[in-house]
């Protein structure tokens, strides 16, 4: 027996929801929790405020279902909520900023050194956390997450070349930032990458 909500798409669930299906947005959030948590935990980077910001926002999401008007995708408009719940979350807390250690206990990419590995993701974090939060937040969804830069202008409600020149300018930050793992014989020169800064 196929389970009830397997043939509903997300818009149909969050319809579902509004009508009063008590297991239609808990289905919805199933099917996308993973990524809607990688975002809060990449953009706050404490596992904790982390955790509240989605609890914040998934139950902003479920109060406000009804307002939800279809003009972007169902994950659209629960990223858009996510990450607004994480800069109110950021913004109290700018007074005490911390620089996160990975969370993710598997094996790294790299097996042949994974002390290296593990040390390069702290690197990477830290840099992220040393972002300004438009920009750190640009690139969460574009590079980590992979979404079109079209959607995460629908995200944040910011114009698509506002998208790009976010991430383009935190691209060049992290570059600098992160130079010496491109010239890891310590040296200080590095050599530009074909096409400069993604």
């Amino acid at each position: 027996m196929r389970p009830p909500h397997s043939g509903l798409d997300d818009r149909g669930l969050l319809h579902a929801h509004v009508q009063g299906d008590p297991d239609a947005f808990a289905e919805l959030v199933r099917r996308h929790r993973d990524r809607l948590w990688a975002v809060a935990l990449r953009t706050i980077g404490n596992a904790d405020d982390a955790a509240d910001a989605l609890q914040d926002a998934l139950l902003s999401a479920y109060r406000s279902a009804a307002s939800y008007r279809g003009e972007a995708a169902v994950t659209t408009w629960m990223h858009r909520i996510v990450v607004n719940a994480c800069l109110d979350r950021v913004r109290r807390r700018q007074a005490r900023p911390t620089v996160p250690l990975p969370e993710d206990d598997r094996a790294p990419a790299a097996p042949n050194d994974p002390i290296a590995s593990r040390e390069t993701a702290i690197d990477v974090q830290a840099a992220l956390a040393e972002l300004p939060d438009e920009q750190r937040i640009a690139l969460v969804l574009v590079d980590v997450q992979g979404h079109p830069v079209a959607d995460v202008a629908e995200m944040l409600g910011v114009a698509v070349g506002t998208v790009k020149s976010r991430c383009a300018r935190g691209r060049a930050r992290l570059a600098l930032r992160l130079g010496h793992l491109r010239n890891p014989d310590g040296g200080q020169h590095v050599e530009p990458t074909e096409g400069g800064a993604r």
